[in-house]
């Protein structure tokens, strides 16, 4: 059962005499500016509404996080349809995804059209700060783009396999098969970029240009992935059976499909105590990193202390799935 909504002071009616009259329509952002409870040009309702109970995160500290964050995270967006998990009571009430944009969506949340089925739909995106934070007002807390962007959505410029360990499962591996897959992308002349999820999994995202189709993009990845399996059948599949990811951590290479997405980096996650997912370095597999090792709280500290972005070549680098490639994975998209 929801908490109910806290009850605001009561309005002091009392007007001084000489007092500066405000228009109606500019009252609200001006009480809003005295209160600062303006963020990234948004105007926040409910600023103090708690969005993590458990960590005491409002909905205006929130904003404040990805407001600190915008120049990381934007361009990941950037051009990007996304599906959204809102959460407008807090990551532990109703949440629930949505993908399509309607009239109540900030006019500086982008709009994208998106084939759907014989017909198209309307997504969002955000190539601003501003909208970041108007997603968040509207109750978003999760942030997932697709591997395309605008204007070729039928060309894939990101591959992501996502490792997903059964609960049982500990750390070491987990770790072990994401330094496979770096070693099997190195052999390929493939530069890999890890990242913790906020959750129990890893993902490890190569940038390429966008020269394959989506068909071509998932039988790459399922390729490499079944090569995986090859090397250490005891510790990965990728059967997406239940069965067959008993004790095993389950390689999902279907995020490189049509309209599937992943985790943004540097989004927030709809878990206890505000996880982010988080960019690390190769190194960094030597620690535990995952579920809320990475949170709010802490982010920006991170950022602060280290002394360069695991991913600071992710967008300068120039690599490409060739043919020679596809062939030598025995991929059978040509």
């Amino acid at each position: 059962m929801r908490s109910p909504r806290p009850t605001g002071p009561r309005r002091d009616t009392s007007v001084p005499e000489q007092a500066p009259r405000v228009a109606p329509q500019r009252a609200s952002r001006v009480i809003a500016a005295r209160t600062g409870d303006v963020v990234a040009g948004v105007t926040l309702s409910h600023p103090d509404k708690l969005l993590y109970p458990e960590a005491a995160l409002t909905k205006r500290l929130l904003a404040r996080y990805y407001e600190s964050v915008a120049e990381r995270i934007v361009p990941h967006l950037r051009d990007r349809p996304l599906s959204l998990v809102r959460c407008p009571d807090g990551w532990n009430t109703h949440c629930f995804y949505q993908k399509h944009a309607d009239k109540s969506v900030n006019a500086a949340v982008d709009r994208v059209t998106v084939p759907e089925g014989k017909s198209t739909a309307t997504y969002m995106a955000a190539g601003s700060v501003t909208a970041v934070v108007a997603l968040l007002q509207w109750g978003v807390l999760e942030l997932h783009p697709w591997g395309s962007r605008v204007p070729r959505l039928d060309r894939p410029d990101r591959l992501i396999f996502d490792f997903d360990p059964d609960d049982k499962l500990g750390w070491e591996p987990l770790a072990e098969a994401a330094r496979l897959t770096r070693k099997l992308l190195e052999d390929l002349g493939l530069q890999g970029f890890l990242k913790s999820t906020g959750g129990k999994g890893l993902h490890v995202v190569v940038p390429i240009r966008p020269t394959l189709d989506w068909d071509q993009a998932k039988s790459f990845t399922r390729s490499i992935a079944e090569l995986l399996v090859r090397a250490i059948p005891t510790r990965v599949t990728a059967n997406l059976s239940k069965a067959e990811r008993k004790n095993r951590i389950y390689i999902d290479y279907l995020r490189n499909a049509a309209g599937a997405t992943a985790i943004a980096p540097y989004s927030l996650r709809a878990r206890a105590n505000a996880p982010v997912a988080m960019p690390i370095a190769w190194e960094e597999l030597a620690t535990d990193v995952r579920f809320d090792h990475f949170n709010v709280a802490n982010v920006n500290e991170r950022l602060a202390s280290t002394a360069k972005d695991p991913w600071r070549e992710f967008f300068s680098v120039r690599q490409a799935v060739t043919r020679a490639m596809l062939r030598k994975v025995g991929s059978d998209a040509r």
